[in-house]
């Protein structure tokens, strides 16, 4: 069963481009689906040699991943900033989850895999990305927990950061929702726990001057489609903030629900602190 959305008890902000809407639409959109698609057409092509000799490692590709990453934020026009050092470590990757720019902005600071419902294989255009990029897909179905943790160590111990965002739905931004605990189990196996560390990421949307403060924020039933075409039409844009927080080491903690609630705490901190400074 998947997760159930985000819902706000307010409606969605109206989307209303204009005519220079619809031109930043134009100038903003078409280079950026050029950066996306020709990125993933290189990456594909490498993807052929590199399968085959290297299997599961990737020591190319990611590296287009992130260019494309950066440079989409360039493109549209948001700022894009970061603090705080990164994990060096073997382990995971844990953030609050705003939007679809999530993936964007994690990968673009950091060479990482996103962790994601099954279900979004099946979405057009995301979907097929996600793949290329080499998401792990899983299914929310306890039977299938053991093989899913396999896979999670064959991933982690070839030295991948896995990316997932234990709220488990995205929001509206001005909040971090309680952490979900089921992903972090996989971490506590007798052949990982000694060894793996999680990075708790509290990423920060700041809207446009003038525009609400949830103007980035993608929840419920909002389609991605409009999204896109608010973001690619806006007339100033705003910035995305990350910040890193310190490594926890797995042993350290007593199990699942502690080691989330640790995390849940540092990416809280921090995401309340920035918003509170506006």
């Amino acid at each position: 069963m998947s997760d159930p959305s985000w819902q706000s008890e307010d409606e969605p902000d109206p989307i209303e481009l204009g005519v220079s809407g619809w031109i930043l639409v134009f100038l903003r959109g078409v280079p950026l689906a050029v950066l996306v698609f020709g990125g993933l057409i290189a990456l594909l092509a490498i993807r052929l040699i590199e399968r085959p000799l290297f299997g599961v490692q990737r020591p190319v590709t990611p590296y287009i991943s992130q260019f494309v990453c950066r440079n989409a934020f360039r493109i549209l026009g948001i700022g894009f900033c970061s603090s705080g050092e990164l994990m060096q470590e073997r382990g995971a990757v844990v953030a609050n989850h705003t939007s679809w720019l999530d993936i964007f902005a994690l990968n673009a600071r950091k060479r990482v895999y996103f962790v994601s419902k099954a279900e979004v294989a099946k979405w057009p255009g995301i979907g097929w990305l996600a793949q290329a990029t080499g998401t792990v897909f899983i299914e929310r179905n306890p039977q299938k927990a053991r093989e899913q943790t396999l896979i999670f160590e064959k991933r982690l111990k070839a030295g991948h950061k896995l990316l997932f965002f234990p709220e488990g739905t995205s929001t509206d931004g001005l909040r971090v929702l309680p952490f979900k605990t089921t992903l972090f189990a996989a971490f506590f196996t007798d052949e990982l726990r000694d060894i793996m560390y999680v990075q708790p990421v509290s990423a920060i949307f700041h809207a446009p001057v003038g525009q609400p403060d949830r103007f980035y924020g993608w929840w419920g039933d909002m389609e991605f489609g409009p999204h896109l075409l608010k973001t690619l039409g806006a007339r100033r844009q705003g910035k995305v903030e990350l910040i890193y927080h310190v490594p926890a080491k797995v042993s350290d903690f007593e199990n699942r629900k502690a080691l989330a609630a640790h995390c849940e705490q540092a990416v809280r901190h921090a995401h309340s602190l920035i918003r509170l400074e506006k």
